[in-house]
């Protein structure tokens, strides 16, 4: 079983896109690549011992998270002005360097907040709605393709990003067991897909 090595398609990025903090298109590129690169490098190790590779191994909700906290990374690592929130679940994600005492905010207004999603057009549970620059990167994992030595790397399809309010959500009830989440609602997504990133 091989494994192959993905690569972004420059030609796939929207030059039009307005980018808030000083973001470049170059800084998504830079992330994507990173990501394709890692998976390329575990997978590859994993192959070679005969286990399976990690997008068959991780639950959806687990590779969501990964991917989520890897471009997260990423982006603060190639951003000129953006870095981690060293608040631990703290919003956003990226915080504006220097904004907020050690780069930690429990509730950040200036910032980016990442989200990743198998749902093409980028529609993606949050844990509550906001006013929020919100992120959203589209991937695609293949684990039905027969053998699997054929199967197709981790791809990013889609990256939106944009500015939502308060009243681009619609709020979703949970029952006993569950926290409540808001979702965009029809207008408020169509917002968010209307300053893409990148489609593949």
């Amino acid at each position: 079983m091989s494994v192959i090595r993905n690569q972004v398609d420059e030609r796939a990025f929207n030059k039009a896109a307005s980018l808030p903090y000083e973001l470049r298109l170059a800084d998504f590129k830079l992330a994507l690549q990173d990501v394709y690169d890692f998976s390329f490098d575990v997978n590859s190790h994993l192959v070679g011992k005969g286990l399976d590779r990690l997008d068959d191994l991780l639950r959806p909700a687990i590779m969501s998270g990964v991917l989520s906290d890897m471009l997260t990374a990423s982006l603060a690592k190639h951003s000129r002005t953006l870095v981690e929130n060293k608040y631990f679940n703290g919003h956003p994600d990226l915080v504006v360097k220097g904004k907020y005492p050690n780069n930690s905010a429990k509730a950040g207004e200036h910032g980016v907040e990442i989200k990743t999603t198998r749902k093409p057009g980028g529609a993606v549970d949050t844990h509550g709605a906001r006013a929020q620059w919100m992120c959203v990167f589209v991937y695609a994992v293949d684990n039905e393709l027969e053998p699997a030595s054929d199967r197709n790397p981790l791809a990013f399809t889609e990256v939106y990003l944009g500015h939502v309010d308060i009243a681009d959500f619609r709020k979703k009830a949970r029952g006993e067991l569950g926290t409540g989440t808001a979702t965009l609602h029809a207008a408020g997504i169509a917002k968010l897909r209307k300053n893409w990133i990148y489609k593949a």
